[in-house]
């Protein structure tokens, strides 16, 4: 089920998912810690002698962003009972609170009490072992804790002279004897309970009267901490500013934060603003792009991959890690997008990880621990490095992008010996003496070992950007080395992976033992990007040839369209048959999209950025993957990638209109300069 509302703001990630459930509690660092283990937070309604969860029919729900924000509009109707539910919620932009408003109006005939019913499955840590929920008589709400994590969850209704929740219960959960606190909210009425410890969880509820025709405010707020005393302080904060200043105050922020006269240029009015040359649909993506994006990136530097716990109960792991190579395309669309602080933040995180010899890792932590990996230090009877190269020239790719936009020198200067240089040397040594090649590592699918012509790519360009680094600072021996072990790689890549009866790109090879190469002529979405860091350029004929074959073999026939990765793609295919392609990935879809830009085809562009914002949630949340006949999400929603390869792709057809257009000419500037 994928999470239709992220909200976080860089040390707690709070996701609902599409029936409104609260799912995911990330604290303190975004994507590790997940303290309800993916487990339901449930909503309940008490209709005077009724009861029902808002997830069960015949509810209808409407979930959205309120636009170009990261606060929640929530509409859930209840047509047998005439009630509807208007929500709004929001994570502080500082403060690690969760607040929210919940306006009901019933037209019913007599006055109804309407109570709301929160429930509370948290597993601290990610475990329900040792777990502690208690009601606390000092807030007036529950709290549930276990060693340096601490959670409040309470609520009042505007205006009531009580504090704290009209009802509350605490219980064992997921027992044999007990299913959960949550089935006391059944009958309208909560226990009381004041404690339980072990598998435990909790209910509070909020009670007002309404007349017929008239509405009621409730509020309801969590407050994330390391001890109690902070989540007291934190529940008198909320009681202190308000529930109402604190979504007002979050709502200013994001819109701040994301307006794209700030992200662009500061003394430009709206309507010379470029984004009004997209149609309002795509523009709001663009913008809503982003801040999905932000949520998912940790305050310490990690940009988190995704942050949708239901994968785990398939693989027993989840996408909530930093890919260095997911982290890089990030980085690279926020840094063009005006957003460099989030990428300094980045390299920061990368120089800490980096390998003394200068590579990166299969995957990191948040907290900047290795994480884990399927990749064997030994095998076939040889010790390898357990690593997809490319993910260490797309680094050093991303740095050279972000330093030639910005000529941050001193910001530069620590991170050059141990990340530059380091990085640069490894790529030039980790090469076949023979072929001059990279030697083999795994694709960037994390599926194949061997010589993959996406990583020829990113080693060069990481080479090249290598190369440039040394020669600005004056190392002009150590450049020209980066320059020619970035030469004789291209000059292999020419040599060894153009097949000539096609004259289009292979995507991989291996040598074997007795020194023959086999060659993978398989059609690999990943063939469009060798072009972008110069190993290749757009238009000659083997890379036309080549991005023609990929939508002739990659398109997914039926009603969604889009991009496969690559043919008979098995990774969550939905459609079995042995000639079906795979599922359409939005990365791979805006991948063509940014070849046609590049190649002179915007309105081809144009149509893929519309394909986007179709096939995305209402919300504007993007998936890794959809199903080929409904357009439904598949794997993980959000993929922080998706959001940047629009959010890049849509800079690049911007870019190109303005460039055609007397009216955009010279906004943003497409030099080193273009930033906001």
């Amino acid at each position: 089920m994928p999470r239709d509302l992220p909200l976080g703001n860089g040390n707690l990630l709070i996701t609902f998912d599409s029936r409104y459930h609260l799912r995911d509690v990330f604290f303190p660092l975004v994507g590790q810690e997940n303290h309800t283990a993916g487990h339901y937070f449930r909503l309940g309604v008490g209709f005077g002698h009724q009861f029902s969860w808002v997830h069960d029919a015949p509810w209808i729900c409407t979930l959205m962003y309120e636009p170009r924000t990261l606060m929640t509009r929530v509409t859930l109707r209840h047509p047998v009972w005439r009630l509807e539910i208007q929500a709004q919620d929001a994570v502080d932009m500082v403060q690690n609170v969760l607040v929210r408003r919940l306006v009901i109006r019933h037209e019913a005939p007599v006055v109804e009490t309407v109570t709301l019913f929160f429930t509370q499955d948290f597993h601290i840590y990610g475990l329900d072992v040792g777990d502690t929920a208690f009601y606390d008589p000092v807030t007036g709400g529950v709290v549930h804790y276990k060693r340096e994590r601490y959670f409040t969850v309470n609520g009042q209704i505007p205006g009531s002279r009580d504090a704290g929740v009209s009802s509350y219960s605490t219980g064992n959960k997921e027992t044999a004897q007990a299913e959960g606190t949550w089935r006391d909210a059944e009958d309208g009425q909560l226990g009381g309970n004041p404690i339980a410890q072990g598998s435990v969880d909790s209910a509070i509820g909020l009670s007002a009267e309404i007349e017929p025709g008239q509405e009621a405010i409730y509020h309801v707020w969590l407050c994330a901490g390391k001890s109690l005393e902070e989540v007291r302080r934190l529940d008198g904060w909320v009681r202190f500013r308000g529930v109402e200043a604190i979504l007002d105050r979050t709502r200013a922020y994001w819109k701040l934060w994301g307006d794209p006269d700030a992200a662009w240029v500061p003394d430009k009015t709206r309507e010379e603003c470029p984004l009004t040359a997209l149609e309002s649909p795509l523009a709001d993506l663009y913008i809503q792009s982003l801040l999905i994006m932000r949520t998912h990136i940790d305050n310490r530097g990690a940009i988190i991959a995704a942050n949708d716990s239901d994968v785990m109960h398939y693989a027993r792991d989840t996408y909530s890690y930093m890919w260095p190579r997911d982290g890089a395309f990030v980085a690279m669309a926020f840094d063009r997008a005006g957003y460099e602080d989030i990428a300094q933040r980045f390299f920061d995180f990368c120089r800490e990880v980096i390998e003394p010899e200068g590579y990166f890792l299969h995957k990191y932590n948040p907290d900047r621990t290795l994480s884990s990996s399927w990749h064997p230090w030994y095998r076939q009877g040889q010790v390898e490095l357990p690593i997809q190269e490319d993910e260490t020239g797309l680094v050093l790719i991303s740095l050279w992008e972000f330093f030639k936009r910005h000529r941050q020198v001193e910001t530069i200067k620590p991170w050059f010996r141990p990340l530059i240089v380091n990085a640069g040397q490894f790529l030039a040594d980790y090469r076949d003496s023979e072929s001059g090649l990279p030697l083999p590592s795994w694709d960037l699918w994390e599926e194949r070992h061997g010589i993959h012509a996406f990583t020829v790519s990113t080693v060069y360009g990481g080479l090249m950007a290598a190369h440039k680094f040394a020669q600005a600072f004056g190392e002009v021996r150590l450049g020209d080395h980066f320059w020619q072990a970035a030469q004789s790689v291209q000059q292999a890549f020419r040599q060894y992976f153009l097949e000539p009866e096609h004259t289009r790109w292979l995507r991989s090879l291996r040598q074997e033992p007795d020194g023959t190469w086999m060659f993978d002529t398989t059609w690999d979405a990943s063939l469009l990007l060798l072009w972008r860091w110069g190993l290749v350029e757009s238009h000659e004929e083997a890379m036309k040839n080549t991005a023609a074959g990929v939508y002739q073999h990659l398109w997914v026939p039926g009603p969604v369209g889009g991009l496969a990765r690559y043919q008979q793609d098995p990774y969550q295919r939905v459609d079995p048959r042995p000639e079906a392609v795979g599922n359409p990935w939005f990365v791979c879809t805006l991948w063509y999209g940014e070849y046609l830009v590049r190649t002179g085809d915007l309105d081809g562009a144009l149509a893929l950025l519309r394909w986007a914002r179709q096939y995305g949630l209402p919300s504007g949340v993007l998936a890794e993957q959809l199903h080929p006949d409904t357009g439904h999400p598949v794997s993980v929603a959000p993929l922080t990638w998706s959001h940047a390869e629009y959010v890049w792709t849509t800079l690049s057809y911007l870019n190109a209109q303005r460039a055609r257009s007397p009216f955009l000419r010279g906004f943003p500037p497409s030099s080193a300069a273009e930033t906001r």
